[in-house]
């Protein structure tokens, strides 16, 4: 379990992220369209997973512009950001802020990719959503990079996150 903080009140997580080295469980997503993908229908491409736990929070959209950003000049390199969002409130969002060099992916219907892999918050006011992580995956799904971020409010390292690509 790892402890983080909101607004400077620990909180806690379901477990630990996932290791560099290792693979990441694959599990089902819903895109914004209401599609059911899985991370192996991305294989052959580098993955950034910017998990958050909304859209409609400042820190959240910041990073999905950021991520949105960076996207564009990435070689063979696929951005998903995830979150326990309904895929319309995801579809609305980028849909207003012209973003649309991301995947948008929901995990609402059960949390089972926050549960899989250790980033659903326990307790406090934030609780069943997904703390803020970066995750990179290689070519091949092997994880290359995580960040669990300390402070729900605060950014993730985006430099940290891309420099391993």
């Amino acid at each position: 379990m790892a402890s983080i903080t909101l607004g400077g009140n620990p909180i806690h997580t379901s477990g630990e992220l996932p290791k560099v080295g290792t693979k990441i469980a694959d599990l089902k997503l819903v895109k914004t369209d209401l599609s059911i993908v899985s991370l192996s229908d991305f294989a052959g491409k580098k993955l950034v997973l910017n998990i958050f736990p909304s859209v409609d929070t400042g820190t959240c959209a910041a990073s999905v512009r950021k991520f949105n950003e960076s996207a564009s000049a990435l070689k063979n390199t696929t951005v998903l950001c995830v979150s326990r969002d309904l895929p319309f409130a995801q579809k609305r969002f980028c849909g207003a802020e012209g973003l649309d060099n991301v995947v948008n992916l929901s995990d609402f219907q059960d949390g089972e990719f926050g549960k899989t892999n250790g980033l659903e918050i326990l307790d406090g006011p934030l609780a069943g959503l997904h703390s803020r992580v970066v995750i990179v995956l290689d070519e091949n799904g092997t994880i290359i990079h995580t960040e669990q971020v300390p402070e729900i409010a605060d950014e993730p390292n985006y430099e940290a996150a891309l420099a391993v690509l």
